[in-house]
């Protein structure tokens, strides 16, 4: 019973999750422009609008540059963090992780309307149009995301085994030959996954794009945002089912190809 009771909870649970994207799933395939559900007729003209129509196609490409920009800046500014306080071990290491941490911790809306005085007031001083630039938006992102690869990375090199430091080290290999033969194809999994992490939520962001770009520079979730104002079209939908399944694909080929419970923190005992 037991058993029996445990899957039919998990069950309940699964349809609860799902229910929502099913229900979106149907209204991007409408035929007529409504939102319906179960959908009435079948049509992938929604998706196809989504790719040709000018000021979607522009969202599109927007957000795309800002999710890989920004990501790869996160990703950049972690590593060099993280190793080196993995490597040293500064008294002050944790301030600094905790700078590092502190921009995903505070409420979105409070990291949104910092960047917005930081530019606004930058902007002024630089005699610069910074506030609704697209390097700004990629700026902003690439801080406020940069606490899951740092996480991820902090959490691979402390995956490393300090012997296989010490034996690389005996064997004659100075810092930089150690860092790029054994660190580096270690800890590159755990860059990965970091990239992948603040690639799929830059992508979905809206409040800090929206208080530093405005209606300046169209990601895709603040077209959504603007469509909504004029009347409803599938072509949300159809928006956030590619968002689903572009999470689903990511994740998808870190799970595949790496080990994604260890990618999260989960460590197996059983590791040497």
């Amino acid at each position: 019973m037991n058993n029996i009771g445990r899957n039919i909870f998990m069950g309940a649970v699964l349809a609860v999750l799902l229910a929502p994207l099913v229900v979106l799933g149907g209204v991007s395939l409408n035929e007529p422009k409504q939102l319906l559900f179960p959908p009435e007729g079948f049509s992938l003209k929604w998706y196809v609008e989504l790719i040709t129509l000018p000021d979607w196609l522009n969202a599109v490409k927007n957000s795309l540059i800002i999710a890989i920009t920004s990501a790869f800046l996160s990703v950049s500014i972690a590593f060099p963090l993280a190793y080196f306080l993995w490597r040293y071990r500064v008294f002050y290491a944790r301030i600094l992780f905790g700078l590092g941490l502190a921009p995903f911790m505070l409420p979105p809306v409070i990291t949104a309307l910092g960047f917005l005085i930081f530019w606004v007031d930058v902007g002024q001083l630089l005699n610069l149009q910074l506030y609704g630039s697209i390097i700004a938006t990629i700026v902003s992102h690439a801080i406020f995301f940069v606490t899951l690869p740092l996480v991820t990375i902090s959490l691979g090199l402390e995956s490393i085994e300090a012997q296989v430091i010490e034996a690389a080290s005996t064997m004659g290999g100075d810092d930089r030959t150690i860092f790029r033969t054994v660190v580096l194809p270690l800890v590159r999994p755990y860059l990965i996954s970091g990239y992948a992490f603040a690639f799929v939520l830059s992508l979905n962001e809206y409040i800090v794009a929206y208080m530093v770009a405005g209606f300046t520079v169209e990601t895709l979730p603040i077209k959504i945002f603007n469509s909504l104002r004029y009347g409803y079209t599938p072509v949300m939908a159809s928006v956030a089912v590619v968002f689903v399944l572009v999470a689903i694909l990511v994740f998808g080929l870190i799970a595949r190809f790496g080990d994604l419970p260890k990618l999260m923190g989960a460590w197996s005992n059983k590791e040497t």
